[in-house]
């Protein structure tokens, strides 16, 4: 990706260098990870709601081989430079920065983020990640999630659309 958005994919190191310079001048750093294999609406939402928490709003984005032991093989739709530069797109993400492990731990324990962002399915008891946020003197939130939205449900309804014969012919003036 060569776009102006692909200059906000950091490395941790990068991200962390990045994120103690923004709370050395008094901004408020809200972190968020996650698959995000492909962005709807719920994401947006979420990740909007995340933002007002904070004066910068950074994604810990998991790499293609721990979504693979995390979803199943058939999984990530799309790839994590893919996800990641449409991360960057959104006008509430500043950085994202791509992490292997199952969890966010170590990134979060190199980044320290003030507010540590997690969607209502989630809760803090259950986070593997809180006691490291915690640890380093961030604070855990969680934002309730959009009905009908999940990347599960996405995916079987475009399963389902596969699967579904239709008499349907695309327009003659539509190139193919």
């Amino acid at each position: 990706m060569a776009g102006p958005s692909a200059k906000r994919i950091k490395t941790q190191q990068e991200l962390a260098s990045i994120v103690e310079k923004a709370k050395s001048e008094g901004k408020t750093v809200v972190f968020t990870n996650g698959v995000f294999d492909f962005v709807h609406v719920g994401h947006l939402t979420y990740l909007e709601k995340a933002r007002e928490l904070g004066d910068m709003l950074v994604i810990g984005l998991n790499n293609d081989a721990s979504i693979r032991r995390i979803k199943g093989p058939t999984r990530p739709i799309n790839s994590e430079d893919d996800r990641g530069y449409i991360l960057t797109g959104l006008r509430c993400v500043d950085y994202v920065s791509i992490f292997e492990e199952d969890t966010a731990n170590n990134i979060l324990d190199l980044v320290k983020p003030d507010i540590y962002v997690k969607g209502g399915d989630y809760t803090p008891k259950k986070l593997p990640e809180a006691p490291t946020v915690i640890k380093n003197g961030g604070k855990v939130v969680i934002i309730p999630l959009e009905d009908g939205y999940s990347n599960s449900s996405q995916f079987k309804k475009i399963q389902t659309a596969e699967n579904t014969k239709t008499d349907f012919q695309r327009p003659d003036f539509l190139a193919k």
